[in-house]
Formats: C-alpha cells, structure tokens, sequence
C-alpha cells in the first residue's frame, strides 16, 4: 500500500514538474524561412549560417527556362554566410555577409541583437513567447557616379537600414505553432517615388510531421500607399525542414530574393502569378563554446 501511495505521488511531482517546464522549439532554428523566428540561440552557443536563393524557376510561365536554367539553378539570386552567437539563453546577436539582390544593393553586412522577453509557459499563466529584434544593413558596394541612382550615396548614413521586430508566438500541442511579427523598416535613401519607412505585418506557422521534419510557411504584408509603391509585391515562402545532430536543413520556394527584413520587405518585385518563385536553402551548424 506504501509502495502504491508513494509511485502516485512521484508520478504526480513528475507531471508537474513537466507541466511547469517552457515551451521548447516553437519554431525550429532562430529563423523562420527568410525572417527571424521567436527562437534565440543557448548561452555559448556560436551558429554558423549557410543561405543561398537561386533565381525564378519560371518566369512568365515559360517552359523554355526550364532547360535554359534549370529551374533558376543557373542564377544565384543571393548568398549569405553569417556568425550568430547565444550571449545568454535569452540573448543573442550575429553578423553576416550577403551579395545582396542587387535592386538596389549588393555587397551587404547585415547584425542584429535579439532578445527573448517572454517564453510560453501555461503553468505559470504565460500563453505566448515573444522576443524582440532589432538588425541593421549596410552595403559597402562601389559608389556610383551617376547622381541620379540610389547607389551613389552622397551621405555614408545612405548606405544604412534598420528593421525593428516584436515577435509574439504560440505553440499549440507537439506539432503545431504559430506567430505574428509585426515590423518596422527604415531605410536612409530611397527613390523619390519610395518610402523611408515601412511597417508590415509578418505571419508564419510550422507544423511538425516527425520530431525531425516539419513544414513552413512565412508571409509578409506591407502596408504602404499603393499609388506610390506600385512595383512592389509581398514576401511569401514555403518550405520543408530537417534537424538532426546539431544541423538543422530548411529548403525554401519563395518570391523574395534577399534575406534581410530591410531587403526583403521593401524589395521583393517577383510575382508568385507570373511563376517568379525561386528554390532556396539553408544550413545551420552549431558549436557549443
């Protein structure tokens, strides 16, 4: 009988115990598909990132690009390679390089500060995570002479943007989660038919398949004058995901080129309608420190 009373009770210190826990991988890695996701890095850990974007698989529905790009396999849309690394488990910063998109930059260093603010935890009456995000760019490409084109940087402070991110996320279950990323972004020097400031709302979910696999979505919403930004579209992935052993793989079909939130929020031009979607991926390993 003693037995008995004494598995029930350690029983129900383990639930409780388990119930009282932080929710753990509401996204899988510290980024969705192109944007941050509510995921910060553990304490000394350093993250070594892969991303490449290829170009649009078919553009303009044409058949023919089929054999002359295989795909957009052909084109290297844009290439990041970056640092990030886990001050504490709750912030982290990182430092990148990218090609860039080349409309209108190229040659861009990319850093941000991240911080975990609130982790998801129904026992101690916390239904969310949110974390907070703020990252810069700066293209350091060869000034143009023409005065007439954004590139020509007649101030250093116009080759900058800024992004500025709250993240607010919830999982529901074991597989599935959800967020919402309201945004702000700023560039220094923009056409005269552009804006300095940009606010978007970003939505993404990932459903789990496997403890190892999973599918993602991501989309960015731009709130602006349409008569002014008429050229522009939104920001909207897809992708499948695989994590094991420390590496984490996210293949990706989206319409944005750049992977920064100041690239791909104001620059995205391709149109999912008119087959302007490109195959992408990425790779993460991590180095506990």
């Amino acid at each position: 009988m003693r037995l008995n009373i004494f598995i029930v009770a350690l029983t129900s210190v383990a639930c409780l115990s388990a119930s009282a826990q932080d929710v753990q991988e509401t996204f899988s890695g510290t980024r969705v598909l192109n944007g941050h996701s509510v995921e910060t890095l553990k304490k000394k850990t350093l993250q070594f990132r892969i991303e490449h974007r290829f170009g649009d698989m078919l553009p303009g529905w044409d058949a023919s690009e089929l054999a002359q790009t295989w795909l957009g396999f052909d084109q290297a849309a844009d290439i990041r390679f970056a640092f990030e690394y886990g001050v504490t488990d709750k912030l982290m910063i990182g430092l990148g390089r990218s090609k860039g998109a080349g409309r209108p930059y190229r040659s861009l260093v990319d850093g941000f500060l991240k911080y975990r603010a609130l982790i998801q935890n129904e026992s101690k009456g916390m239904p969310i995570s949110m974390t907070l995000v703020g990252s810069s760019t700066l293209s350091y490409m060869k000034a143009s002479s023409d005065v007439t084109q954004i590139q020509h940087f007649p101030k250093f402070a116009h080759r900058m943007a800024y992004n500025a991110q709250i993240h607010v996320a919830r999982k529901f279950g074991e597989r599935f989660s959800m967020a919402l990323m309201p945004t702000y972004v700023h560039r220094n020097y923009v056409d005269a038919n552009d804006l300095n400031g940009l606010f978007a709302m970003g939505a993404a979910f990932n459903l789990k398949l496997s403890k190892e696999m999973g599918i993602i979505a991501e989309y960015y919403h731009a709130i602006h004058d349409n008569t002014v930004r008429t050229d522009n579209h939104n920001s909207l992935s897809a992708g499948f995901e695989y994590s094991s052993n420390g590496h984490i793989f996210k293949i990706v079909v989206t319409n944005a080129r750049g992977f920064n939130e100041t690239q791909f929020i104001p620059g995205t031009y391709s149109d999912w309608a008119n087959g302007e979607f490109r195959l992408g991926f990425s790779i993460t390993r991590n180095f506990k420190l």
